[in-house]
């Protein structure tokens, strides 16, 4: 849960830190950049050299493109940037895509880059973190990280599609599972369709 403080003031924008790891689906990073920017929430990203590579393969963008869609970028091995202290106040953490190896060192606490570094800080610190784990079919092991990171206070959430929603293209299925993720984090999405309403 987020705590009040986390929330944001004009001494202190909300800010939300967003993580893309080398899983495919890149998309749901990018897309969780413009909402939390439309909302007026500060991001601060930091993206893995496998989530480079995948951005390469997955899009037309360069690396300067990306960071641009953020407020604040970091390098993964600046294990030291603002974003791996617990006294750097955000509402938390979305890893989006995550990959299995991600999960795994959020599981059970391998903060080898900043990217895991910062997930187990907003574990620690008791905030909120939303893990978008892209991997099928699972394995017992991909199983058995998803219920560590889960004890943990993580919130293991695949972007599974709502089909019920009849999205009528590849866009609305990200935008629908991202609006989905940042209202964990008391980020209001407009306009996201839901069921029933």
């Amino acid at each position: 849960m987020t705590n009040d403080s986390d929330h944001g003031d004009d001494k202190h924008p909300r800010r939300l830190v967003v993580g893309i790891s080398g899983a495919t689906g890149i998309a749901y990073g990018m897309r969780a950049l413009e909402l939390a920017r439309k909302a007026g929430v500060q991001t601060h990203l930091v993206v893995t050299p496998a989530g480079q590579q995948t951005r390469a393969y997955e899009t037309d963008l360069t690396a300067a493109d990306l960071a641009a869609m953020a407020d604040v970028t970091y390098r993964p091995a600046d294990v030291g940037a603002a974003i791996a202290s617990g006294s750097f106040r955000t509402a938390g953490m979305l890893i989006a895509p995550c990959s299995i190896r991600t999960l795994s060192s959020v599981a059970y606490s391998g903060n080898d880059n900043l990217l895991t570094r910062a997930a187990d800080v907003t574990l620690k610190e008791r905030r909120r973190l939303v893990l978008l784990v892209r991997e099928t079919p699972l394995t017992l092991g991909h199983l058995r990280a998803m219920t560590a990171a889960t004890e943990s206070g993580a919130i293991v959430m695949p972007p599974v599609p709502a089909f019920y929603l009849r999205p009528r293209s590849l866009d609305e299925v990200v935008e629908h599972t991202v609006g989905r993720a940042l209202e964990l984090f008391g980020i209001e999405v407009p306009d996201l369709p839901r069921w029933g309403e």
